[in-house]
């Protein structure tokens, strides 16, 4: 049955060489499972909340990947669009995490239509690709720079505004020594690698947590230690249909809804790209494999997250790790799906891992999502201003909006006035129009 469903031989691969590259893929990704939840407990979100929202959105997504759209991809809550949860929406602009769960849905519903319809295209085809680039660059940027302060290496500073931390902080050369140790895990090609980062950092960091009683680190009582029903609890599913449909709907979230909806529509569609290009997954067309049906999954986990409690999700680029075991078919997606449901019961455990235990894994996803920026011609001026303005306003503001608008609306300013107004396409020119209601909106 699942040789006839997934042609497996025709796509040449095995239940085995699935399985294998499933396992993989998601021993790449699981790493979402404990820093998704410490990025939005930050927002007033409860982590075990936020935990079982997690695992379930990445369960039932990566399943219709794999059993509706065929492909070897994982679905998860996207890095990125949870530090804009958190960190632009909720605490930059004050919104509820309701109401900001109120827009992740709504995106989803705007990315279902785009997907439906075919308009994406057009949309994708107004984007100049270095902007892209720019912003996906300026993204790895922003998720670098909430590791660095969740480490305290990077703390504020009266005088120059930000600065090192003290590096005597037992917390930050806990931080310096995990990451280390995550990073040469990460290089060797250790599959598991940021996983095992996180579990050894998280040990690392007990002696703070018992001895010096910080506790922004671990800090495991004697219930833990000794009893295994201080490590397994059931899902707390207290974030399902908590979202504000309503209060989302203002004009002020317009911008935030755009947000959401753009950066899971270019961020989906570079990883199916990306993919395809890794795998040789391409139709008759030349386009990648069942691009149509994959969106449609991606924005059915958007709007599906917003439901259950969590940010956006989407196709992560790490399913190229089980890619690079052999998995070319949907059965990678569906094996790799069933692989978080255990961890519906570990909240408890998984609660006491330190923010200096994740910080290490943003570092290093920082790093990954920096691999475009290399694609942007920086010779031309009037295409490397705005790329640097994108690149680096998404983490000076702590705005991946900003970052978007001030792109967009330099790079239309300086190509008209150096006579290629041709290159900006009408669409463009709609998308900036809302861009400057936005920014009106906003202040």
């Amino acid at each position: 049955m699942l040789e006839r469903y997934f042609s497996l031989s025709q796509n040449g691969t095995s239940f085995r060489t699935e399985t294998i590259a499933g396992i993989s893929s998601f021993l790449a990704t699981m790493y979402i499972i404990v820093v998704n939840p410490a990025i939005l407990s930050q927002s007033g979100m409860p982590f075990g909340g936020v935990l079982t929202a997690t695992i379930l959105l990445s369960f039932f997504c990566s399943l219709m990947m794999g059993l509706y759209a065929k492909n070897p991809l994982l679905v998860a809550p996207g890095m990125g669009l949870n530090a804009f949860f958190t960190f632009t929406v909720v605490k930059g602009m004050g919104v509820a995490w309701q109401t900001a769960l109120g827009a992740v849905f709504w995106a989803g519903i705007i990315f279902l239509i785009l997907s439906i319809f075919n308009i994406r295209t057009h949309i994708v085809k107004a984007i100049p690709k270095p902007l892209r680039y720019a912003i996906s660059s300026g993204i790895g940027l922003f998720i670098t720079l909430i590791g660095l302060t969740n480490a305290k290496f990077i703390v504020s500073n009266p005088v120059t505004l930000v600065g090192i931390g003290n590096l005597k902080d037992p917390i930050l050369l806990t931080f310096l020594v995990g990451f280390i140790l995550t990073a040469v895990l990460v290089t060797k090609r250790i599959t598991g690698g940021i996983v095992i980062g996180i579990i050894i950092t998280t040990l690392l960091a007990v002696p703070i947590g018992r001895w010096w009683g910080d506790a922004s680190a671990v800090n495991f009582g004697q219930k833990i230690l000794v009893n295994w029903n201080g490590l397994l609890a059931a899902p707390d599913f207290s974030l399902i249909f908590q979202l504000d449909l309503m209060g989302s709907l203002s004009l002020s979230l317009l911008p935030v809804i755009f947000a959401f909806t753009f950066t899971d529509l270019f961020d989906s569609l570079s990883t199916f790209v990306g993919v395809a290009e890794a795998a040789d997954l391409y139709d008759a067309n030349g386009d990648p494999r069942n691009i149509k049906q994959s969106l449609l999954t991606d924005a059915v986990a958007t709007a599906a997250a917003g439901l259950l409690g969590t940010s956006p999700g989407t196709a992560y680029i790490e399913s190229a790790v089980g890619i690079e075991q052999g998995g070319r078919t949907g059965l990678t997606a569906v094996i790799a799906g069933f692989l978080f449901l255990p961890f519906l019961f570990l909240s408890p455990l998984l609660s006491v891992v330190p923010s200096i235990a994740t910080a290490p894994a943003l570092v290093i996803v920082g790093a990954f999502m920096m691999k475009p920026v290399t694609k942007i011609d920086w010779s031309r001026m009037d295409e490397a201003i705005p790329c640097l303005l994108a690149l680096v306003l998404i983490p000076f503001s702590y705005s991946i909006t900003q970052g978007i608008i001030f792109g967009f609306l330099s790079w239309t300013i300086l190509k008209t006035v150096t006579g290629q107004s041709r290159e900006v396409s009408l669409t463009l020119w709609l998308i900036d129009i809302f861009a400057l209601a936005s920014l009106i909106w906003g202040h």
